[in-house]
């Protein structure tokens, strides 16, 4: 036994025993009343870091005696005294649970506590969720055509791929584990054939990820706090929020709903939803979608000869995001590598959820050209992989097999027969609500429909419908302040749905 007795070992056990006991006492002191934490309590916590010098007196209870309306800022708080170093008794710790919340010396990242309400989607599950709450019989007739998830089944063909990859895993010829931070080489040389043939992407400039939405957050890390940006307004919410978090911002203004160092690039009908660039300023960074998600929009060539010629002459990164550009029917561009100069100012990020039905697969991919370089030279590829290596372990393998699947001929023609699909009730959509008389756009080029609602409130339009028809969309002013008196709808889901959404809007706001 390496010199000691069982006796002694004994005791050693029951020393450490002992010990383990007490500390779980002590423990239950600070820790009995943790599960009562929740956002609302973080509101009572300052927002400056702590000094060094007043780390170790920074805990905190909060007790229930406070006024509910207490101010957001803590220094209206005094620090209670350190606790005791008796361990309470049991019952003195469940008092102290029914009394007490315990706060860590962590402040709350105040970059988050910018943000200005819940995230848009969610907010609209709320809702939603509150409405069948009090109208239980809606939820056998609510069409939800808001958040924009996919309806229809994978193609069989892609299906069936990821689930011979999944078997495989199975046996020891068929495993693999890690397949790499950029993706599996077969992928992305597929990625490069089915949507840059031509345009001089190589598949060493692919990134495969777990979609566009969590690539855009990369690639917001990879930037920093100290840049500027613009975006299109209306515009998928992502891009605004992750340059909140990321530091990026100033403070927020109620009046304009605009966030300090980001500059809105308006869109609207009447400058055919492309920006004034001629009065815009310079930025470090562009997020540009097209076509754009909310307004179904599609750049077109001259458009985005435009904008590449902005970012050159003003040394600006293009993020852009081709989310949807398989949707493209028209001669519009699908990449913005279609545009001469792109490769020196722009980064491209797409997916697989809304072309084949990926949405909750979850895959997609980011291109960052060999050519693009910051000021000093340094390759942006180069930090962005390192970024992927260091916060991300690669994509589901079985996605990938999926992924690979989807770029055969076998999958392209599959992807494009649900593209279709969508598209078809797209038009359903939009045709009824033209004549309806409403003013609509989109619907062509993308899977949305864009209506407005002159001098009304979004969200003032999205519960009118949701309360006299039972059906969900999305109000326009989520996706910034241009995009209020508009609603957007969805093109995905049932063709019953689609149908019947379309007969619904027509009775609500058909012409009289």
């Amino acid at each position: 036994m390496g010199g000691f007795s069982a006796v002694a070992l004994r005791a050693a056990r029951n020393s450490t025993r002992r010990t383990s006991q007490l500390l779980g006492r002590q423990l239950s002191g600070y820790c009995s009343s943790s599960a009562a934490i929740g956002e609302q309590q973080f509101e009572h916590v300052k927002e400056l870091r702590p000094s060094p010098q007043s780390s170790a007196s920074a805990f905190r209870h909060l007790h229930s005696a406070r006024p509910s309306s207490a101010p957001a800022d803590a220094s209206a708080h005094s620090a209670p005294a350190a606790p005791s170093s008796s361990a309470p008794s049991s019952a003195a710790a469940s008092s102290s649970a029914s009394s007490a919340e315990f706060c860590t010396g962590v402040q709350r990242n105040g970059n988050i506590a910018k943000l200005q309400a819940g995230y848009l989607f969610p907010e609209v599950a709320r809702r939603k969720a509150a409405h069948i709450a009090r109208t239980p019989a809606a939820s056998a007739r609510m069409i939800s055509l808001g958040i924009g998830d996919t309806t229809e089944p994978i193609p069989a063909v892609i299906a069936q791929a990821m689930a011979n990859r999944a078997a495989g895993l199975g046996t020891l010829e068929g495993y693999t584990g890690y397949a790499g931070s950029q993706g599996e080489e077969a992928l992305r040389r597929g990625i490069v054939a089915a949507f840059y043939e031509g345009m001089g992407v190589p598949h060493d400039d692919v990134f495969v990820s777990d979609g566009a939405k969590c690539d855009i957050a990369r690639l917001q890390m990879m930037f920093g706090a100290d840049v500027s940006m613009a975006c299109q307004d209306p515009s998928y919410p992502a891009y605004v929020d992750t340059s909140v978090i990321m530091g990026q911002t100033g403070s927020y203004d109620p009046a304009s709903q605009h966030y300090a160092n980001i500059s809105y690039l308006h869109c609207s009908p009447e400058n055919d939803f492309f920006p004034d660039l001629a009065s815009a300023p310079r930025t470090d960074i562009i997020f540009f979608c097209s076509p754009n998600n909310p307004t179904g929009k599609a750049a077109s060539r001259a458009q985005l000869e435009e904008l590449v010629a902005f970012a050159r002459r003003n040394g600006s990164i293009v993020v852009y995001d081709s989310a949807y550009g398989i949707y493209i029917e028209d001669d519009s561009p699908r990449s913005i590598y279609e545009i001469e100069g792109a490769h020196e100012v722009a980064i491209e990020t797409a997916s697989f959820s809304k072309y084949a039905g990926f949405t909750g697969v979850r895959l997609g991919w980011t291109v960052v050209p060999s050519t693009l370089r910051y000021a000093n030279g340094h390759a942006v590829r180069a930090d962005f992989s390192r970024i992927a290596n260091t916060a991300f372990n690669g994509a589901s393998n079985i996605a990938q097999a999926g992924g690979t699947a989807c770029v055969s001929s076998q999958g392209l023609q599959a992807m494009r027969g649900l593209i279709a699909f969508y598209k078809e009730n797209a038009s359903i959509l939009k045709t009824a609500f033209s004549e309806a008389g409403l003013e609509t756009y989109g619907g062509v080029n993308a899977p949305y429909v864009w209506v407005r609602f002159p001098g009304r409130s979004s969200w003032e339009v999205f519960e009118e419908i949701l309360a006299r028809t039972d059906m969900v969309t999305t109000p326009g002013s989520g996706f910034g302040p241009g995009g209020e008196s508009f609603i957007r709808i969805s093109a995905f889901g049932h063709r019953e749905n689609i149908v019947e959404a379309a007969r619904r809007m027509v009775e609500l706001y058909g012409k009289s």
